[in-house]
């Protein structure tokens, strides 16, 4: 009977066969009877060497800070495994350009890929096909179909997340104006997520927020500029009294746009505390929300090497030994795929931005 666990594990061994030294393949050939075609090199972003384990992450953008943290953390546990870690990014946050990287990617042989997803439907195929090939693959941060990865790597509860926005945008307004979202890309996964947990949050407490309409959905697509220029044409919409940006680039370029602006408007988001400090502390930007982004990066290491090792396949109920994070278990998100939540997001203001901007 075809079993495809059995078919990826012997792909698995195949692929780490092909990485063995000439002499040891063809004895381990010889003693399993297994004909092993043999590759004459295997070209590597890395430049992979025999016998050497490789992860990758692959972001978002190039230029995107949060990933880029997130690497650090992926990178840190990579080398108390004794791993090599690779980062790649596109150009720019399109999916065309992530599918480029992760053909790539398989071409290269690499053990493991950790992708946070710039548009979840756009990347099943590539992803499939690196899951068929046998390497492992778990998505982090801005999840992938679950069709296409092993488990996901969730950085907080995408419910609490998302009602806290509007929550916190209620506090600071006194439930008072309409508001704008700047968000990423119509694509983005993680940031759709939050959204429609806010706007659940505004449907099933309707009274609550009768007079706060949602007036605009602005995209900035994770770029700086135009995160910027998006801002500057919110502002010129008097009825918008508070902008909701759950992107940390968007953010920084919000927050950046309305001090310039001078006007009084409500800011909150998703953000670094290092990189908003003087915003927070000057009123421009109210509240953000982050969490340990380098630990992230972290478990989601150590996740792939759960399962390159066969510790975990991916499945609800399964634990883990994550590092110095210590035991984690997979649980079930809202759709009942399987995910690994780091914990609970960190509301950063005037009263604790202070004590922890030199740590986020």
């Amino acid at each position: 009977m075809y079993n495809l666990e059995e078919e990826t594990l012997m792909k698995k061994y195949i692929k780490k066969l092909i990485s063995i030294p000439p002499i040891l393949a063809i004895s381990i050939s010889l003693l399993t009877a297994c004909s092993v075609p043999q590759s004459e090199s295997t070209p590597s972003p890395s430049e992979k060497s025999a016998n050497e384990t490789v992860y990758a992450f692959v972001g978002k953008d190039i230029q995107n800070p949060y990933n880029q943290k997130v690497f650090e953390g992926f990178e840190t546990a990579c080398n108390e495994i004794g791993i090599e870690a690779v980062y790649k990014a596109p150009t720019s946050a399109t999916a065309d350009k992530q599918i480029e990287i992760i053909n790539e990617l398989i071409d290269n042989n690499v053990d493991g890929i950790a992708i946070s997803a710039n548009d979840a439907d756009a990347l099943e195929s590539s992803l499939t096909e690196a899951l068929n090939s046998g390497i492992e693959v778990i998505s982090v941060d801005a999840p992938v179909n679950s069709i296409s990865r092993k488990t996901h790597i969730q950085q907080a509860d995408p419910e609490v997340l998302g009602r806290n926005f509007i929550k916190s945008a209620y506090d600071v307004s006194n439930g008072e104006g309409g508001f704008a979202i700047l968000t990423s890309t119509g694509s983005a996964p993680n940031q759709n997520q939050w959204i429609r947990y806010l706007k659940l949050e505004i449907e099933e407490n309707p009274k609550k927020y009768s007079n706060m309409p949602l007036i605009e959905i602005a995209y900035g697509d994770d770029d700086a500029t135009k995160s910027y220029t998006e801002t500057q044409y919110l502002l010129q919409n008097d009825a918008i009294k508070t902008i909701i940006v759950p992107t940390t680039i968007g953010l920084s370029s919000a927050a950046k746009a309305l001090k310039e602006s001078g006007k009084d408007v409500n800011l909150i988001g998703l953000g670094f505390p290092s990189e908003l400090s003087e915003y927070i502390k000057d009123g421009t930007c109210d509240r953000l929300y982050i969490w340990n982004t380098t630990d992230l990066g972290y478990l989601t290491a150590y996740t792939l090497k759960a399962l390159d090792e066969n510790e975990i396949t991916g499945s609800i109920g399964e634990t883990f030994t994550a590092g110095s994070l210590g035991e984690k278990t997979i649980t079930a998100d809202k759709d009942n795929a399987s995910e690994i939540i780091l914990g609970d997001p960190i509301m950063f203001d005037r009263t604790n931005i202070d004590s922890l901007s030199d740590i986020y």
